[in-house]
């Protein structure tokens, strides 16, 4: 039976959500080719936003006022404003260097849980954080580090929103305990939902809908929406309170192994130094998710 309770689930979902949002780059892409940036990211938490709507209602009444604020901020900092800034970003850097900075997910979450919510990593989570990293960096430039090169303005946006990711994964953790992650997705969207919805319908759409890409650019946001944000943020919120905010923040290192897939299908190579980098990066995420090294919370 399905239950992230049990370790082989966990990891299925893990391997899931990396599949998913390793397909989100290539949709934003997509979406970027007929709207702005800012109607991007618009269309896909205020579609979002409508798709989960009969789950917020039917959460409502788990609305307190206790977790109100925290769910608000979890669509904040944890959806809304994210989804701004990578569809900004990508229209200035290439994937390549966005799925290396997107691996920062897992660090600034150990940095905000030590800091703030002062927890105790164990030495083994501390040593799989950074095995994690230096595997993603190392199978997306495949040792050609000239990848860096293209760091500006536009990819520190990426390094702000994976900070806020880091952010949300701690308040999810210690501050909604008790909520399902369906409640979570659904009562976070609907919070953030109806600002997306006019901010969209201050823009210029009618220039988006002659576009001769109008409908495939359409078609890849809801995608987007649907699989990117509805789906895997069930998944992810409920991963979280299973396991670790920093383990299930691990994914982002999975997704560069997921784009290399993609790659392989399209007839490109792999490289010996590509497939030791996917060895770290696994082992990182298992010493991420072993007993010695979860987190122990301290404050009460």
């Amino acid at each position: 039976m399905f239950s992230l309770s049990k370790k082989r689930w966990q990891w299925a979902a893990m391997l899931l959500l990396a599949f998913i949002w390793g397909c989100s780059f290539i949709l934003m892409k997509k979406g970027l080719v007929a709207f702005t940036h800012v109607q991007v990211a618009s269309i896909r938490i205020f579609f979002s936003f409508l798709v989960l709507l009969p789950f917020a209602i039917k959460s409502f009444k788990k609305l307190t006022k206790q977790n109100a604020i925290f769910l608000a901020i979890c669509g904040l900092i944890g959806n809304l404003i994210p989804a701004f800034l990578f569809t900004f970003a990508q229209t200035n850097i290439s994937s390549s260097l966005a799925g290396i900075l997107n691996s920062l997910s897992p660090f600034f979450t150990l940095i905000v849980g030590v800091l703030v919510f002062k927890n105790r990593p164990g030495i083994l989570q501390y040593l799989g954080i950074f095995m994690g990293l230096i595997g993603a960096v190392m199978l997306v430039s495949n040792g050609n580090l000239s990848s860096f090169s293209g760091i500006n303005i536009y990819a520190l946006l990426i390094v702000f929103a994976t900070l806020l990711y880091g952010m949300n994964s701690n308040v999810i953790k210690f501050k909604l305990i008790g909520l399902s992650g369906v409640e979570i997705t659904s009562l976070a969207f609907m919070f953030i939902g109806p600002f997306a919805g006019i901010i969209l319908f201050s823009t210029n759409l009618s220039a988006s809908y002659f576009s001769p890409h109008f409908l495939s650019s359409l078609f890849a946001i809801l995608a987007l929406a649907t699989f990117g944000s509805v789906l895997s943020l069930f998944v992810y919120n409920t991963l979280i309170q299973h396991t670790t905010a920093i383990f299930a923040t691990s994914v982002t290192y999975i997704i560069p192994v997921f784009a290399l897939m993609w790659g392989l299908l399209d007839g490109e190579s792999l490289s010996f130094l590509q497939i030791i980098s996917m060895l770290v990066i696994l082992t990182g995420v298992y010493l991420v998710n072993t007993k010695l090294g979860n987190v122990k919370n301290i404050k009460k």
